[in-house]
């Protein structure tokens, strides 16, 4: 495998005359098998040689905290040596690579009995928030995200929720402060540790009274300002997209769904085929946060956009997910992968926002629809806003009507 990717002899004899040499070669094959490009089997390749002589496998088993500090150490040799800060994602696709080709030699260690003993108390927690509570999947997931957060960040001695203490809350929820959570963030977070521990006390997992005394920034009502591009920069965005590239096919028709329709990155991503009836020319959505499912009048120009990447674009596959990879392993596009589409372009075209994420459209979509004499009623009817106290903040964007309320002639009022 390593002749069929690299065409010097020197190369190829480096690579074979690391460690785990017919390992890594035997897993090289593997991907090949599944489709995946030239360019990423020759990363794949580099990645473990450069990770493999810092993983210990004398006992068949290796640990996530093994993997994550072999390839913290590279990074940080790599950073020095040549002065430069490695990016996260970077970091972040290293151990997925090396926790894949560990996992394919049968030597990935399973959690520990203090990891799985949390586990167990956050699935139960999962489904008191599903069953008991009703709550959506896209907030049960955020929960228990944090959670683990939470209980990663602890020490190894705490093996049991009766040992942590409040401390170890206040010192998780400032270390996050620290590495730049807005105020609304922390606030969020300090919720969901809250009502895990509001849980567990009744449970009798935990000290009592540590829920009530969990801290959390002060947020007023309606204090976050929307804030999202103007719709003319909208424009400039789809433009940018609407080139010939397979990339710019796919982007288009996932942007015009987020910019004309308001839609959430979660409810693109969640898309079927099923979900586009072309008879009707109508497009179905299933919001998550609402757990009822939304119809919408297919677009002219939106349905001209996806039918062009069904068309010309989408691989054959056996998923019926509307939108999927474009390099193998072909897979369903996941919500995450969205945000990024949009915010290299976003920056690409330097529109200054705070945030680039696919977010931003939706706000973009609400603002156009409100400057557009658009009642809130109907906008948050668009989006599928649950109160109308979700869509009341859009109010405060609206500086074209603020200007012809301060022009208004009050006479011999003053």
């Amino acid at each position: 495998m390593f002749e069929t990717l690299f065409k010097r002899s020197t190369t190829v004899a480096r690579y074979r005359a690391a460690p785990f040499s017919k390992a890594r070669e035997q897993f090289l094959e593997l991907c090949h098998k599944k489709g995946y490009s030239h360019a990423m089997l020759e990363k794949i390749a580099w990645i473990l040689y450069s990770i493999a002589p810092r993983i210990d496998m004398k006992n068949r088993k290796v640990t996530p905290r093994a993997i994550e500090q072999a390839v913290d150490e590279h990074i940080h040799y790599r950073g020095c040596q040549q002065n430069v800060q490695i990016p996260a994602s970077t970091r972040q696709l290293f151990i997925h690579i090396v926790t894949e080709w560990i996992r394919s030699l049968d030597c990935f260690e399973a959690p520990s009995k203090a990891e799985g003993a949390f586990t167990v108390q956050i699935t139960a927690y999962t489904r008191h928030l599903r069953e008991e509570r009703g709550l959506s999947t896209v907030t049960i997931s955020t929960s228990c995200e944090r959670l683990i957060w939470f209980f990663k960040s602890l020490q190894s001695s705490i093996t049991s929720l009766d040992k942590i203490t409040i401390a170890d809350v206040d010192a998780f929820i400032e270390s996050k402060g620290k590495q730049g959570w807005k105020r609304s963030s922390l606030s969020s977070l300090a919720s969901s540790l809250r009502g895990f521990f509001r849980y567990a006390e009744g449970k009798g997992w935990c000290i009592p009274g540590i829920a009530e005394v969990i801290e959390s920034p002060r947020i007023y009502t309606l204090e976050g300002l929307p804030k999202g591009p103007s719709w003319e920069d909208v424009q400039r965005l789809l433009a940018s997209a609407s080139g010939d590239c397979h990339n710019d096919i796919r982007a288009y028709a996932i942007l015009m769904l987020l910019a004309v329709y308001g839609f959430r990155r979660n409810e693109v991503a969640g898309l079927q085929l099923d979900d586009l009836d072309w008879i009707s020319e109508q497009i179905m959505v299933t919001r998550p946060k609402q757990r009822h499912i939304q119809y919408y009048p297919l677009l002219y120009e939106v349905g001209e956009a996806i039918l062009r990447y069904l068309l010309e674009v989408r691989p054959c596959s056996k998923y019926r997910n509307l939108f999927l990879t474009l390099t193998a392993p072909i897979r369903p596009l996941s919500a995450e992968s969205i945000s990024p589409i949009v915010r290299s372009r976003l920056r690409a075209l330097k529109i200054a926002l705070p945030h680039y994420g696919a977010h931003c459209l939706r706000h973009a979509c609400a603002a156009h629809l409100l400057a557009s004499g658009f009642t809130l009623k109907q906008i948050g009817d668009h989006l599928g806003h649950r109160t109308a106290n979700s869509t009341l903040k859009y109010t405060k964007i609206d500086l074209a009507s603020l200007r012809k309320v301060s022009e208004f002639d009050l006479g011999g009022l003053l």
